[in-house]
């Protein structure tokens, strides 16, 4: 057991009387007067020092270390002197993101949470650190899911200090936190007019664009990297296994968004017109490394290419490409939802709209899960008192209810 000493007296024996006394030591009135002595969980002796007329707060200090002794919960009381932002690069280091979300991870750290507590101790941060935090970041107008995701990455690595016994409690997972929620905004898909217009509108190479992304929900980086030999004609599908990506300011084959690969349904019409592509623009080799820039080399044939045969940059194909078709097609004042994933979410809105299950779109889509495209595209399927019109239709009018009848529900009700 730990104890308490007073190092400014000591038990003594008077000599004339032989009872006990205080006799001053040579440290009195200077320095701190009470020492707290305890052995660690490791069997190290620790101490911690109070000053004059502290000796309550030194015993509940005992008192507590040796409840967390008993209990697991010991730390020692100087272990949350480590700077976070120490701390926070040797979380960084040993994390298995792949790089590209590395490089996202770090943007943020160095954009919005390091310049605020990168040389705050983890033990000095509390909660009202945190509230003040994030009205910061309300009061500078970041985006809620930029927000958002900054939080998640704070809260990580406090979290990780308290598995690592640095402190006690994570200060994000206070009460008086309110965790930022991102605003998830109400898909408007675009109208089949408007992507028939911006086909129209796009130079003759990069035209099959149009068809990727409306014809089979492909991200842009999917798009990117689609080869002839990803579709299987036998069995009208198409294997989306890579994209484009940027790591470290370098191109970049990889797996699609989160690892997921998957086979979409191809149609008749958009083969054909994959065909015109191909006899038009040949697709060349392409060489990149594989998931990182010092990986494997690896050689596809890409559809889509610069004209000198290099594979596309995001930033350069939306600047010189993207923006001015969709002006020339109409879009005047873009918003966020105007950029090449409009195409996949018309390409959900027209599978949907045909009765296609939340299950099955999900998985062309590659979503990580059924519930996420549903809270993503409810507001697109079919109205349920048009679905009731038609049902009782074919059952008293002779016609037929279709796909949007009571199989949808059930496919969307088994999804979940």
């Amino acid at each position: 057991m730990g104890h308490v000493e007073d190092r400014w007296w000591n038990d003594s024996t008077d000599p004339t009387t032989g009872k006990p006394v205080k006799a001053r030591t040579e440290r009195h009135g200077r320095g701190s007067r009470y020492r707290v002595r305890y052995l660690d969980p490791d069997g190290r002796e620790r101490s911690k020092s109070f000053p004059d007329r502290q000796k309550k707060a030194a015993e509940d200090f005992l008192v507590r270390i040796e409840s967390d002794k008993q209990r697991g919960a010991y730390i020692h009381p100087d272990a949350g002197r480590v700077t976070f932002g120490d701390y926070a690069r040797t979380w960084l280091a040993s994390q298995t993101f792949d790089a590209s979300t590395r490089d996202s991870v770090t943007w943020r750290l160095n954009a919005q949470i390091l310049p605020i507590f990168e040389r705050r101790e983890l033990g000095a941060i509390r909660p009202t650190d945190v509230r003040t935090w994030i009205r910061g970041m309300q009061d500078r107008e970041v985006a809620a899911s930029y927000q958002a995701g900054c939080f998640a990455h704070l809260a990580a690595i406090l979290s990780a200090a308290v598995d690592d016994k640095l402190i006690r409690e994570n200060p994000c997972h206070a009460r008086t936190v309110v965790r930022p929620r991102p605003v998830a905004p109400k898909i408007v898909p675009w109208s089949r007019a408007r992507v028939a217009a911006m086909r129209l509108a796009m130079a003759e190479r990069y035209k099959i664009a149009i068809v990727l992304g409306a014809g089979l929900g492909l991200r842009q980086g999917e798009m990117f990297g689609v080869s002839p030999e990803d579709f299987d004609r036998d069995a009208g599908v198409l294997h989306v296994v890579r994209q484009v990506r940027v790591v470290a300011g370098k191109q970049v084959f990889a797996l699609p968004k989160r690892n997921k690969t998957r086979d979409v349904p191809v149609a008749a019409s958009v083969l054909r017109l994959l065909d015109e592509h191909i006899e038009r623009f040949p697709p060349p080799a392409v060489t990149l490394p594989w998931r990182i820039p010092s990986g494997t080399p690896t050689t596809v044939r890409l559809l889509l290419t610069t004209d000198d045969g290099r594979p596309l940059w995001r930033n350069k194909f939306n600047e010189r490409v993207w923006n001015p078709a969709r002006r020339a097609a109409g879009v005047t004042t873009p918003t966020r939802q105007d950029g090449t994933h409009a195409l996949r979410h018309h390409f959900a809105s027209v599978l949907l709209d045909a009765g296609e299950s939340i299950k099955a779109l999900s998985e062309y889509l590659g979503h990580h899960d059924a519930g996420f495209t549903l809270r993503t595209y409810t507001h697109l399927m079919p109205n349920s008192a048009e679905r009731t019109r038609r049902a009782i239709d074919g059952l008293f009018g002779g016609t037929d209810p279709g796909r949007d009848g009571p199989q949808t529900a059930q496919d969307v009700e088994s999804a979940l």
